[in-house]
């Protein structure tokens, strides 16, 4: 952050050698006072215009900012405001505190956002249709590129800001532990062990869900590039209790279907095609719902669902307007690993 950031004491010279020091990244200054507080930005754009209004090379940085700028507010929703920034066009955007001093800069390029959510990935099961390639290596931790299948999801969560990550873990979970020791993305996840087979959700009874808020919970097997923030939107438009990601499936019939009423055939279609959503296994789930899921009893996912729905819960679907593969099988696996040689920036989180 430091890097970015200048005084408006500083000399119109002084800030030149600091922005070619930025040449080829972000090239924008964040102008600070004596007190600490954001007074302004300054670019190579900035000092072309202010050397036509005769600015000298040993003026101060003040007379050359530019005073109109944008920023966020730490501790308040950042979602909908930095999406707005984003869309406009803003790189580099500060977070300011109280007093109005630089806490953090978002570059938009690398966080799309920052979601107030937290993340559990389900990492415990045994990858049994994939042996023997998960004899010795958890699911999760199968190659896909050059990084394991999980990574590629902390990375996409650390693209939305999400920084409060678990990995819920149970076979071969010493692999997963000594793999998460160090950060990934930047993120220090947690692992949590199963001391028994939980089902689909039942780990995050092991986890600490705060009471108020929404959490991400997902297999970690997966390939997507699903948006989180579009997904967050939908969930909060909605005041879901549980959202679903859901996948196109269709069915396509090789056979001339009869349209029946009684005995009497009334009409045929021939070799017809059906269209369903299927559950991507990846769900945003009010904390308040999760903190729910009993201690040490095996929980299904569905099993959630089916119960919030007879609750009379708000139960909504989110549809994956992109890539998504669920790799549970050898040509699960050989067709994610293909697509990722096919493509140089996989997966694409809008």
């Amino acid at each position: 952050m430091e890097r970015h950031l200048i005084s408006d004491r500083a000399t119109v010279i002084e800030a030149l050698e600091k922005l070619n020091k930025l040449s080829g990244g972000r090239m924008t200054l964040i102008v600070t006072d004596a007190d600490g507080r954001m007074c302004g930005t300054l670019t190579d754009g900035d000092v072309r215009r202010a050397f036509l209004r005769g600015v000298a090379l040993d003026d101060s940085v003040e007379v050359a900012m530019n005073r109109h700028y944008s920023a966020l507010q730490a501790g308040e929703d950042m979602v909908e405001p930095l999406r707005g920034m984003r869309i406009r066009g803003l790189r580099l955007v500060p977070v300011l505190d109280e007093e109005g001093r630089v806490v953090r800069i978002i570059d938009t390029h690398v966080t799309r956002t920052i979601l107030p959510v937290r993340a559990i990935l389900m990492a415990g099961g045994k990858g049994e249709r994939l042996r023997p390639l998960t004899l010795s290596v958890p699911k999760p931790l199968l190659q896909i590129g050059d990084r394991p299948i999980i990574d590629h999801n902390i990375d996409a969560l650390a693209s939305v800001g999400v920084s409060d990550v678990t990995v819920t873990v149970n076979y071969l979970a010493e692999k997963l532990e000594e793999h998460f020791a160090a950060p990934v993305s930047g993120i220090d996840v947690k692992c949590v062990r199963e001391t028994m087979p939980l089902g689909t959700i039942g780990s995050v009874s092991l986890c600490d869900i705060p009471q108020e808020g929404d959490t991400i919970v997902m297999n970690s097997d997966l390939l997507t590039s699903i948006s989180f923030e579009d997904m967050y939107f939908h969930h909060k438009s909605e005041k879901a209790d549980i959202t679903i990601a859901a996948t196109p499936y269709n069915v396509s019939v090789p056979y001339a279907i009869l349209s029946t009423e009684g005995t009497m055939v009334r009409s045929l279609e021939e070799k017809p095609s059906y269209s369903f959503y299927a559950n991507a296994g990846i769900y945003m789930i009010s904390n308040r719902l999760l903190r729910s899921v009993p201690a040490g009893v095996r929980t299904d996912a569905t099993d959630l669902i089916e119960s919030a729905i007879a609750s009379g819960m708000r139960v909504t679907y989110f549809p994956i307007n992109g890539t998504w593969i669920d790799i549970g099988s050898p040509a699960d696996y050989a067709h994610a690993r293909e697509l990722m040689r096919q493509v140089t920036d996989f997966p694409s989180h809008p």
